[in-house]
């Protein structure tokens, strides 16, 4: 049945049977181990189901599932998801207990989770564990993230996968979660824990042995659900190439994944410097920018201001487009062009103009049309994708990159709370690139020009891993082939040893690649000894890893042939206990011989959303204010929940009306003091002297970059040395006041900077240190004329 436009999302009017969630959080080295306990209670006098929506990392292998009852405890299984429901379904129908985790079938950060007949007063536990691996982060600190947020996802229409009953999820504003969260963490790691920081308050961190090897650190009480959970881990010479081999389980037959040893590669290539200082000077670089709905406000300036520094960045000779996309898509120019001032200019002059005003999150159809561009011959094809990753269609829009990885790199930035893990992971590593998350107060710019500057390294072909192993053993890869290679940036790469026992032998790496026409290698020498008390964390990070793999494979057959596909994927889902799209968990408890009584009440659990968007409710019956939103998310279950698509309270939909959503709806004006002020507010003084800067590199000298020095004209002219250009003068004082007052931004500015210092070469100008002298004393800096690489 359709619900009403309100949905279930008052805790006043409904109570909530989750009362407490609890995280404990196990780091070691660089894989994660996360226990969450679920505390419900039902403080009604009926029957209940409680259905809870909730985000997870889209790349964590869930491999335990439990729940307590008083004293007994039930271990669920791991079933073909058809199957799992149908168990689920019989046992509420005959009075007993259940419990069900399936994963969403269109995105893999999406779960739920069913708690089937709770009698009046009754309690039940539920534990949920994962293990997930943790991305090297810019700064070289190891991110984790336990997702809380989860906002509606745009599900476009025709979108794959839409067929079916959709779950109904139910969302409400950070502020109103009427349950707790507890979280603590432990790490430990063979070299000293540095600092761990965050975006929510932590308590101090606490140190476990005087090594600084292990760690504890807790999330400061009464945290709000107004954020994800975000620690970035930072240890003392972290990222050295490493091997971890661990053993099979004796209960699993030899041969399979889990009875033999497994390795998991943690390599980081270092490429010869000579080929690293040259910056590609070719290139096609396409930006796609999200301006839908819940892009507004801070989302979308921060974002303008990214592509302005982006386009001063790119070199001349390379081409260049930016789309930008909602329920529809446009772009700046028909077929991208060359990269000139009259080219960049004009794109600028678009981009200041862009809002957050498209509607949906429709970022399918734009990707198809680039492309079908054809390519430009010698300028590789690099995709730079921004969006707050809140779609329903993510295996659709990943397999579509994949499908086209052979010819473009894709770049991808999960912008503000809730963004889609899934979907930017699957961007970046399905297309060769780089994922960058932008959260709290993070600013956007030093992230995306560390992923322009891994776009402008000569590009690594022809990668291939060699395995030197005893005679006798044999290696089976369970990663997919290395697409990307950066300087600096972790590649996983785990694989299966069978045969004979090796414990006291060691093997050998080797991953080759061709690095700007110049053929190099990385090795790794370790030993085949199995690490002591890793559990079967490695196993299950590899099975994850190889249903990963085998789901796509089936997503791009579409389901039009019998490969067998699915039915490996339930194999090694069953095998290894790790979810997957196509099974679920089920958990039944046979111990309660007395039928529960009564017909079952169905409770929604709400979700914390954090939306960068106004709500103004119309009069409605049973409504909080700020309720009116009704998450979409993909299909979870099709015996229990309403039809995806909801209405809502503020909004009748008519004619082409599908190109909408609740979550991205046209906001109304915000009403404040802000509106007596300027249209455009002043710029930040890097941005205003960015802005100034011409396509060749160089600046010109006029009023405009005085004012951004803070000088008047006849005080920039003045001391100019008479031998020397305008526009060679000007190009120096920008870059002493670059040096001298925004070093602590340098990762923002500094490809602009050597473009501009290129530049300055090829005009082969004399009276350079004269220049530079003059113009610390204008700007009284002490810039020195090598650090500025002149």
């Amino acid at each position: 049945m359709m619900a009403s436009c309100c949905g279930l999302l008052t805790s006043q009017k409904e109570p909530v049977p989750l009362k407490s969630v609890e995280v404990e959080l196990e780091v070691r080295d660089h894989v994660a181990t996360v226990v969450s306990t679920l505390n419900y209670q039902n403080q009604e006098d009926k029957p209940l189901e409680a259905v809870f929506v909730f985000p997870l990392p889209g790349d964590a292998a869930v491999c335990h599932f439990s729940a307590k009852v008083g004293q007994t405890e039930i271990v669920a299984e791991v079933k073909e998801k058809q199957e799992a429901r149908e168990e689920y379904d019989d046992a509420l129908s005959s009075g007993r207990q259940a419990f069900l985790l399936e994963e969403s079938e269109q995105s893999p950060d999406i779960f739920s989770l069913s708690v089937g007949s709770l009698p009046p007063g009754e309690s039940a536990s539920i534990r949920l564990e994962y293990v997930t691996e943790l991305a090297v982060q810019a700064d070289e600190g190891l991110r984790f993230l336990l997702p809380a947020v989860l906002n509606p996802r745009y599900q476009p229409q025709g979108s794959v996968g839409s067929e079916g009953v959709n779950v109904q999820v139910t969302s409400v504003p950070a502020s109103l979660v009427p349950y707790t969260l507890s979280f603590s963490a432990r790490v430990s790691s063979p070299r000293p824990v540095s600092k761990v920081e965050s975006s929510s308050p932590l308590d101090p961190l606490q140190y476990l042995n005087t090594e600084q090897t292990q760690a504890t650190v807790k999330l400061a009480a009464g945290h709000k659900f107004d954020r994800d959970v975000e620690l970035l881990i930072y240890y003392k010479d972290a990222h050295q190439p490493s091997a971890v081999v661990e053993a099979g389980r004796a209960s699993s037959q030899p041969g399979s994944l889990m009875g033999d040893p497994v390795v998991m590669l943690s390599l980081y290539p270092e490429f010869p410097q000579a080929v690293m200082s040259s910056v590609a000077s070719c290139g096609e670089f396409v930006f796609l920018l999200d301006r839908s709905g819940s892009m507004g406000g801070e989302r979308i300036k921060n974002a303008r201001d990214t592509l302005l520094l982006l386009l001063k960045s790119v070199p001349l000779g390379c081409y260049f487009n930016i789309y930008s996309f909602g329920s529809s898509f446009e772009h700046i120019f028909p077929k991208s062009e060359e990269y000139n001032q009259k080219t960049m200019e004009e794109a600028l002059k678009k981009v200041e103009k862009m809002e957050a005003d498209l509607g949906g999150t429709e970022i399918l159809e734009p990707l198809k049309h680039i492309y079908r561009q054809p390519s430009i011959p010698s300028q590789p094809r690099q995709v730079f994708v921004f969006t707050d990753g809140e779609v329903g269609n993510t295996k659709e829009v990943i397999n579509l990159v994949k499908q086209n990885s052979a010819s473009h790199r894709c770049f991808s930035f999960g912008i503000g709370e809730g963004a889609s893990s899934a979907l930017i992971n699957g961007l970046a590593k399905e297309g060769g690139g780089h994922a960058q998350f932008i959260t709290g107060t993070d600013r956007m710019q030093p992230k995306v020009m560390q992923s322009m500057r891994f776009a402008l390294q000569p590009s690594v072909v022809d990668v291939s891993v060699k395995w030197d192993l005893p005679s006798g053993v044999s290696v089976t890869a369970l990663s997919p082939p290395i697409a990307a290679l950066f300087q600096g940036q972790r590649s996983l790469v785990y694989a299966q040893f069978t045969g004979q026992s090796f414990e006291a032998s060691e093997g050998c790496v080797t991953v080759a690649y061709s690095l700007a026409g110049h053929p190099s290698q990385t090795q790794l020498h370790f030993s085949l000894k199995s690490a002591k008390d890793s559990g079967l964390t490695i196993h299950r990070l590899a099975a994850r890893t190889l249903i990963r793999s085998l789901e796509m494979e089936e997503s791009e057959r579409g389901g039009q042939e019998d490969s067998g596909g699915k039915k490996k994927v339930v194999e090694l889902s069953v095998q290894s206990g790790v979810s997957s799209a196509f099974t679920a968990f089920i958990a039944v408890n046979k111990s309660n011989s007395e039928a529960i009584q009564g017909p079952l009440v169905r409770r929604m659990v709400p979700a914390p959303r954090v939306l960068n968007m106004f709500c103004i409710p119309q009069p409605c019956s049973l409504m909080s204010p700020m309720s009116c939103d009704m998450a979409q998310l993909p299909q979870m279950s099709p015996k229990r929940g309403a039809p995806l698509v909801q209405k809502s309270c503020k909004m009748k939909r008519s004619g082409n009306a599908n190109k909408t959503n609740t979550k991205e709806s046209s906001r109304p004006q915000r009403i404040s003091s802000e509106s007596s002020q300027p249209k455009q507010p002043p710029r930040d003084p890097l941005l205003q002297l960015v802005s100034l800067q011409e396509a060749s590199g160089c600046w010109v000298l006029d009023p405009h970059l005085a004012a951004a020095l803070g000088k008047t004209s006849e005080e920039v002219e003045k001391p100019k040395p008479a031998s020397v250009k305008q526009d060679v003068w000007a190009t120096i004082l920008a870059l002493i006041w670059l040096h001298g007052f925004k070093m602590d931004a340098q990762e923002e500015w500094e490809l602009l900077a050597m473009k501009a210092v290129s530049w300055l070469r090829a005009q082969k100008a004399s009276g350079v240190t004269e220049c530079v002298e003059a113009g610390n004393a204008l700007l009284g800096c002490n810039v020195q004329k090598d650090a500025v690489g002149l």
